[in-house]
């Protein structure tokens, strides 16, 4: 069986989770769903990075260690990807016993065959990215990353030899098209920071003690960049003295997930940390793009934050799951409202899903007593609806290959619209009116049912919970892709898979719940 090992950024486990942090974990989870549907091997890890000066802060303005303030976040961040019923089969923490040794222990080998050296930093620190930048690099004198203040500071620090890997790590870019993606964020990669030149990267602080201690010198503490971007290797049995049997079978990673904002660190620190460690890169960083609460980022300051248990309180996990995979796109921004939900749940999930399953198995008892058998009674016009069930494997395969996860929901969709178009073309009801017609209205029930079996299927990954329901309401586990003429169907009785929204009735729930 092949395997497939696909990673999230782990969480900074600074504060609870919004919607757009909570995306990431929903796209991976659809991928890795995904796969194991394909009978891959899938081992899908997620986690929290919990070191670091603005933990350090928080945990003090919260009158609590910083081992308490990160088990408190650490925490609410896995409810909420357990809320949203992500497959992950790890959840890893940067503050885990085994993690920080093997950390240690890179740093240590990252020392001693002359990667690492000791000087002095002096330049412009942003506590919230945890980034030092130049002057140069500053953006109206603040931080070109996030646009918050930042403070002059000089500080004895450790520093890696990024500039030694820099022209095998361009090679490496240019010899692998499909290593970033999307190809823009390759180009921003290549040409404003890898062509330009790098500078050799700050590995170790003394400013603050929360961290992994440097091994050799007990007054700094190894930085975000070796200790946070290591739980990839760390967690499936690396070590400096050669991998174990799994982390041979895991690495190298399938794809890392992460959010365009941090693309720079999965693309550029980590393949020369793994170069220097003479490891294989990831076949694939993949920065996805942002979700905008009203074209805006979302961020506690502008009060724009949505969080994924509340929005589940209100609409139900696969609704909000269909939400987040649909409507941003593979390169660009999406965004999120209230009033953008509901538009999205009436129009898809209940107009062209919900109704095609009620109107199907209302029809099958109605007619059939609810068992339906394929008596084979075909016309010309069946031929484009078969031939639409059939092509669904392959067409939700390519997007998905290409990571166009609401593309390839909208090929789902399509098969779909054409069994409604084909209840419409067929017309069951006219059908029911003549006795010598009974085998074929058969025959185009069971056809419908086989294109809802397979549509449920493909959206296993994507709406888990909804797949399993329309399954136990068609009466069927059958997990065979495309058409198959041999089900006998015993449905169960139609219950709304996805109910329609009174919009202006809902908001004014909204508004009352959030008492304003």
């Amino acid at each position: 069986m092949e395997k497939y090992y696909i990673t999230t950024a782990i969480a900074y486990a600074s504060a609870k989770p919004h919607i757009g942090n909570t995306y990431e974990i929903v796209l991976a989870d659809a991928i890795a769903r995904y796969k194991r549907l394909k009978g891959f091997d899938v081992y899908f890890q997620t986690g929290t990075d919990e070191h670091g000066e603005k933990i350090e802060q928080k945990a003090k303005e919260a009158s609590k260690t910083p081992q308490e303030y990160v088990d408190d976040i650490s925490k609410e961040i896995q409810r909420i990807w357990d809320i949203m019923n992500t497959s992950y089969d790890k959840f890893v923490r940067t503050t885990d016993s085994h993690h920080k040794e093997i950390v240690s222990h890179i740093f240590q080998k990252l020392y001693d065959q002359g990667d690492i050296y000791l000087d002095k930093y002096e330049g412009w620190y942003c506590t919230p990215c945890e980034s030092f930048w130049t002057d140069s690099q500053l953006v109206d004198g603040k931080c070109p990353d996030c646009g918050r203040e930042v403070q002059k500071k000089s500080e004895e620090s450790y520093f890696f030899r990024m500039s030694k890997y820099q022209d095998r790590l361009i090679e490496y870019i240019e010899s692998h098209p499909d290593f970033i993606q999307p190809e823009a964020r390759k180009n921003e990669m290549m040409n404003n920071f890898l062509k330009p030149g790098l500078q050799d990267l700050c590995v170790s602080r003394t400013a603050f003690d929360w961290g992994v201690r440097v091994p050799f010198n007990d007054n700094h503490v190894v930085y975000v960049w070796i200790d946070a971007l290591s739980n990839y290797i760390t967690n499936i049995g690396y070590d400096v003295d050669g991998g174990n049997e799994e982390f041979r079978k895991w690495w190298p990673a399938d794809l890392h997930l992460v959010g365009k904002d941090i693309i720079r660190f999965h693309t550029i620190y980590w393949p020369i940390l793994l170069m220097a460690l003479n490891l294989p890169l990831p076949k694939q960083v993949f920065g996805h793009p942002w979700l905008l609460m009203n074209n805006d980022k979302m961020s506690k300051s502008k009060g724009n934050i949505l969080y994924a248990d509340d929005l589940v309180e209100l609409f139900g996990v696969d609704a909000i799951r269909y939400y987040l995979l649909h409507e941003i796109p593979f390169a660009s921004d999406g965004t999120i409202s209230y009033e953008l939900i509901m538009e999205r749940i009436n129009s898809d999930l209940a107009n062209i899903l919900g109704n095609l399953v009620n109107r199907t198995i209302s029809m099958a008892k109605k007619y059939f007593d609810g068992q339906v058998e394929n008596k084979k009674v075909v016309e010309n016009l069946d031929d484009a609806y078969i031939e639409s069930i059939n092509s669904l494997e392959d067409r939700v395969e390519k997007r998905m290959n290409k990571l166009e996860i609401g593309l390839a929901l909208d090929e789902i969709f399509d098969t779909l619209r054409a069994s409604n178009k084909y209840i419409d073309d067929t017309m069951p009801w006219s059908l029911a009116k003549g006795e010598t017609k009974k085998e074929r209205l058969e025959t185009v029930l069971y056809h419908l049912l086989e294109g809802i079996r397979n549509c449920a299927l493909f959206l296993s990954p994507f709406l888990p919970d909804t797949s399993k329901e329309i399954l136990r309401q068609i009466g069927t586990d059958n997990t065979i892709f495309g058409f198959d003429d041999t089900v006998i169907y015993q449905v169960n009785d139609p219950e709304p898979i996805f109910m329609r929204i009174d919009i202006a009735k809902k908001l004014e729930e909204i508004v009352k719940i959030k008492g304003e």
